[in-house]
């Protein structure tokens, strides 16, 4: 059973997560724009929904995800048989994406391409990708090289692929490394490592997720050349009213059933696959079993209730708020409010305190947590402000997230390695379930209400922010390197990420 204190705690990071936004969107209501009063109430009714749904999915995925990823990469080493790992490792990510909930609600707002086929898609990219980080591991290839390689075939690609998917292919890379994949992933990696007997084996299993996001980009770019866009398609949001309380209720309890199902369906493929695993190979005794089969329904549970506070509220609200102030002579103040957010957000997440933490260990206090906070904070804040200038100007994309990615490539080699896999694992960090489900709509809205391209102008938000930690952590790491040899003599290329102590990024 879930520890008592466990979700205590999770729900009081869910409230910080949920809440700066909640504040602000109030603030705006009471005196700047004049939302809908249903509205608002529906927006209040969803961010219950996204506390509780939050709370209920990180401890469900901490009972379930996390330990079968530690239970099959386990058993996956026990079987020291290179094609099984490969071939497992692809099983299991596509199924742990296809339950992944910024993916999902990413998709579900995505015009013009269907939701199944853009998930699918995404889901092969990531076990495709999955496979590789294991074979990296397994035969210690040098994650600069694949990251410089891949990255310059998407730059291509991003030449002769069509326009309206770009934006999408980046966004789904950074919403792939969520809540759900990122504990799965790390566990898995850190069972397959200890297949190698050498001192690099498990600063190895570091890098899997930065790995695993460059799938989803390149195969939404490859999707683009045989699945065209339309520029007119229809947003999924619309502007919803309610007629009074009875008809909001009504309007939840609708959507209840509806999104129960779908998460069933994304969540069926892990669970027949562990299933399978347990009568084959696993064979777990009742108590640990049936943990994680209530890890399971508890992730069922918590998934089903915030999808559906931001599909009735949170969603909505946030699509209606960018196109009111897009509509009015203020449009510009969009800029810095949505940098506002951003900078909340940021604060928000309760991985990014676990991030800084680590930074500030690896640095062995060179860097501060601090200082790595700040960094982070000023770095997401203007990517939300950027991506609210992209929506009222309609620059392209690629004048922010080539320069952006080439600068990371290039500190690739500036610092130790084990800055750059933790800097490109902590993507997911910045793009946390809020950006997508609240920044995205805000975006989507404003682009809307000018009449621009929405899957050009208003998608790439989260590519925007997830691309920032790849860029601050490395500087921090950079920083680390100078003040090492700075210091004292014998302490210089230990405080440059010598140690072979391993850090986890992400509390598990």
């Amino acid at each position: 059973m879930p520890n008592k204190s466990s979700l205590i705690e999770k729900t009081k990071e869910a409230v910080a997560s949920v809440m700066p936004i909640v504040t602000i969107v109030a603030l705006l209501a009471c005196f700047l724009v004049p939302l809908q009063t249903d509205l608002m109430l529906a927006y209040l009714v969803g961010a219950v929904f996204l506390i509780l749904g939050m709370a209920l999915f990180t401890v469900g995925s901490e009972l379930s995800m996390t330990q079968i990823g530690n239970h099959i990469g386990s058993a996956l080493t026990r079987s020291r048989n290179p094609a099984l790992i490969l071939s497992v490792s692809f099983i299991l990510g596509v199924a742990i994406t296809m339950s992944e909930p910024d993916l999902q609600v990413l998709a579900q707002n995505v015009p013009s391409i269907n939701t199944t086929v853009l998930i699918i898609v995404v889901a092969v990219g990531v076990g495709f990708f999955l496979s590789l980080s294991m074979a990296r591991i397994l035969y210690n290839i040098p994650l600069r090289w694949l990251l410089v390689g891949f990255y310059g075939i998407i730059f291509l690609l991003s030449l002769l692929a069509d326009k309206n998917f770009i934006p999408v292919s980046f966004d789904s890379g950074g919403v792939t490394t969520g809540p759900m994949t990122v504990p799965f992933i790390m566990a898995l990696g850190l069972g397959v490592s200890s297949l190698r007997s050498d001192a690099k084996a498990q600063e190895d299993s570091f890098g899997l997720v930065g790995l695993c996001s460059v799938g989803p980009i390149l195969v939404v770019l490859i999707l683009g050349f045989i699945y065209p866009a339309s520029t007119t398609a229809d947003v999924a949001m619309t502007n919803v009213t309610y007629a009074d309380t009875v008809a909001l209720g009504h309007g939840y309890l609708e959507a209840i059933p509806h999104q129960l199902r779908e998460v069933a369906m994304a969540m069926l493929p892990i669970a027949v696959f562990f299933i399978i695993f347990q009568i084959i190979s696993l064979k777990l005794k009742h108590r640990p079993f049936l943990r994680i089969v209530i890890g399971l329904i508890l992730t069922l549970v918590g998934l089903m209730l915030f999808l559906t506070g931001v599909n009735v509220g949170f969603s909505p609200l946030g699509f209606m708020l960018g196109q009111m102030i897009a509509q009015t002579e203020y449009r510009y103040m969009l800029i810095p409010l949505s940098a506002l957010m951003g900078w909340f957000i940021i604060n928000a997440e309760p991985a990014v305190h676990v991030l800084n933490k680590q930074v500030e260990e690896l640095s062995a206090g060179a860097i501060s947590a601090r200082a790595m906070g700040l960094s982070l904070s000023i770095g997401v804040a203007a990517a939300m402000g950027l991506s609210l200038l992209r929506a009222l100007t309609g620059i392209s994309i690629l004048w922010f997230i080539v320069p952006g990615y080439l600068l990371s490539l290039a500190l690739t080699f500036l610092v130790p390695s084990r800055f750059t896999a933790i800097a490109f694992d902590s993507g997911g960090v910045a793009s946390g379930p809020l950006t997508a489900a609240f920044m995205l709509p805000f975006a989507i809205g404003a682009v809307q209400a000018l009449h621009g391209n929405v899957m050009t102008d208003a998608f790439g938000l989260v590519s925007l922010v997830a691309m920032m930690p790849l860029i601050t952590v490395q500087v921090m790491g950079v920083i680390a390197v100078i003040s090492a040899r700075v210091a004292s003599g014998p302490r210089k290329g230990h405080v440059a990420g010598g140690s072979t102590d391993v850090i986890e990024l992400w509390e598990v």
